[in-house]
């Protein structure tokens, strides 16, 4: 399964062995640690790990993960990915991530578009969902912004840096998505 999902300012496509620099460079940053489940402190390894794990899970469908490149340096600047998808309840968790230098630049906005897109009109899923680990008011922010309805919270429902935090969940259905005027092109390659 070959996946690139191509943007206006960014592209989503497979990770590849060199992207682990990028990768390792963007992550290991602790401000993302305090929200993202990232391992702490975030090692070269983990990077190489990622990489390994994403491409395996996109083989079987059992993860669809991909990288966000800038288009014009090509790197790896975060990741944003479709997870625990059920085909029988076409239903999926999406997860992202990015850089802290790229974060309030649209960026990850163009990102869940494109694969909202990829989720409901490619793989045909009726809903969306996501966790986001209070107090993450700019995650929770974001999906709001891309059509995401809050439908509640688990109290103490992650444990992180030694503190347990609430889980805020949000979704997005596929009529309430393809109703959504389109801000982002996409293309499947």
């Amino acid at each position: 399964m070959q996946t690139s999902l191509i943007g206006i300012k960014i592209n989503l496509r497979e990770l590849k062995n060199s992207d682990v620099n990028s990768i390792y460079e963007n992550a290991k940053d602790p401000e993302l640690a305090k929200y993202y489940l990232l391992p702490i402190p975030y090692e070269f390894n983990h990077a190489v790990e990622l990489i390994t794990i994403t491409n395996n899970k996109l083989q079987t469908k059992e993860a669809i993960s991909l990288g966000i490149e800038d288009k014009i340096t090509k790197q790896i600047i975060g990741l944003v990915s479709l997870s625990f998808i059920n085909f029988s309840n076409n239903t999926a968790e999406i997860g992202y991530w990015i850089g802290k230098k790229y974060w309030n630049q649209g960026i990850m906005t163009e990102s869940i578009n494109l694969i909202l897109n990829f989720a409901f009109n490619d793989l045909k899923l009726k809903r969306v969902y996501a966790r986001v680990m209070h107090p993450n008011m700019a995650s929770s922010r974001l999906l709001e912004n891309s059509g995401f309805k809050y439908e509640g919270q688990v109290r103490k429902g992650t444990y992180r840096n030694d503190v347990w935090v609430n889980d805020l969940f949000y979704s997005i259905l596929d009529n309430e998505y393809n109703e959504q005027p389109k801000l982002f092109t996409k293309q499947v390659v």
